[in-house]
C-alpha cells in the first residue's frame, strides 16, 4: 500500500517490515531482563503504574531503530516525552511494554508500535515475545498472527461469550459504579478475563481467544490493537458507541465482535460519560 509523504511515496508493507524488526529487537532486549523479573528495580509512576529499567530501554531503542530509518517522522512514547520532528503527519505511538505490571511479576506482556498518519492509524505491530506472537496490520489489508490471517469470533451466543477488562483503581474515570456494573455483565456470559495489557487484549479479539474487550485505557496502549480489532472485522467504540474522536481522547473503549459488542454497549450505556 502506497500513502503519499510530500513529494514521495510511503510502501507500508516496507515500513510494516521495519516496525516488525523493532519489534523483535525490542522483544529480545526486555527478555533479557524478563527473565530475572525477581531481581528488578521497579518505580512507581501513580496507583498501580510502575516502570521498570526495561521499559525505559525498550523505547529508547525502538526510538534509535525507527529513528535511524525514519528521521523525519515524530514520535510519541510512554516513557519520555514526545519528539515532533520536521513531519509531524507521520508519528510513531510506542508502548515499549505493555502490560508492566504482568512483566515484573513474570507474566505475558506486549510491546505495541502503531504508525499514525495524521488521526489514522495506519500500520501495527503488537509483539508478545514471551509466545512469540508477532500481531500485524496495515489498514485496508487485514490482519494476521505469524503470518496468518486474522477473524473475530463469530460467537453470538451471549452464555459463550469471553470479555477481557481490566479492574480500575479509584482515580480513573470509571471506578464510580464499575464493579456492580461488572458483576451485571459476569453472571450471563461464559467468562471475564483479564489479560493484564489493553494492547494484548486487543490482539485476542482479532484472533478470537476473546470475543470482546471493554476498559480505560490510553491510545497509546491499544493504537495498534484497535487496527488489528478493525482488520479482523471487529468494532471498535468507546462505551456509547461513539467514534475515534472520542474514544481516543477519553481512553474508554470497546472493541468486539458485532454481537459481543452490542451486547456490551447494552450494558454499558448508563455508566457517566466521559467526553
Amino acid at each position: 500500500m502506497q500513502v503519499t509523504n510530500g513529494s514521495s511515496e510511503v510502501q507500508l508493507e516496507a515500513v510494516l517490515a521495519d516496525m516488525v524488526a523493532t519489534a523483535r529487537a525490542a522483544g529480545a532486549l526486555t527478555m533479557r531482563h524478563f527473565a530475572g523479573f525477581r531481581e528488578m528495580e521497579i518505580g512507581i509512576k501513580g496507583p498501580a503504574d510502575f516502570v521498570s529499567d526495561a521499559d525505559r530501554e525498550s523505547e529508547l531503542l525502538i526510538r534509535q531503530m525507527l529513528g535511524d530509518r525514519y528521521p523525519h517522522w515524530s514520535f510519541t512514547g510512554e516513557e519520555f516525552p514526545p519528539v515532533d520532528k520536521a513531519d509531524q503527519e507521520y508519528r510513531w505511538l510506542v508502548d515499549p511494554i505493555d502490560g508492566t505490571t504482568n512483566f515484573i511479576n513474570g507474566m505475558h506482556f506486549t510491546i505495541s508500535i502503531a504508525l499514525r498518519r495524521g488521526n489514522i492509524t495506519v500500520a501495527g505491530a503488537l509483539f508478545n515475545p514471551v509466545a512469540d506472537e508477532m500481531f500485524t496490520a496495515i489498514r485496508g489489508q487485514g490482519a494476521f498472527l505469524n503470518g496468518t490471517r486474522l477473524l473475530v469470533s463469530a460467537q453470538a451466543d451471549v452464555g459463550l461469550f469471553a470479555v477481557g477488562t481490566g479492574l480500575p483503581v479509584s482515580n480513573l474515570h470509571s471506578f464510580a459504579g464499575y464493579y456492580p456494573r461488572l458483576e451485571m455483565i459476569r453472571d450471563p456470559i461464559g467468562c471475564i478475563r483479564i489479560v493484564g495489557s489493553s494492547a494484548n487484549s486487543c490482539a485476542y479479539v482479532a484472533c478470537g481467544r476473546l470475543t470482546g474487550y471493554f476498559e480505560e485505557s490510553g491510545l497509546i496502549d491499544w493504537a495498534a490493537g484497535v487496527l488489528l480489532v478493525e482488520e479482523a472485522g471487529g468494532v471498535v467504540t468507546d462505551w456509547w458507541g461513539r467514534g475515534p474522536e472520542f474514544y481516543e481522547k477519553s481512553g474508554m473503549v470497546i472493541v468486539a465482535n458485532p454481537a459481543t459488542h452490542a451486547w456490551l454497549i447494552e450494558q454499558l450505556r448508563d455508566a457517566p460519560r466521559k467526553d
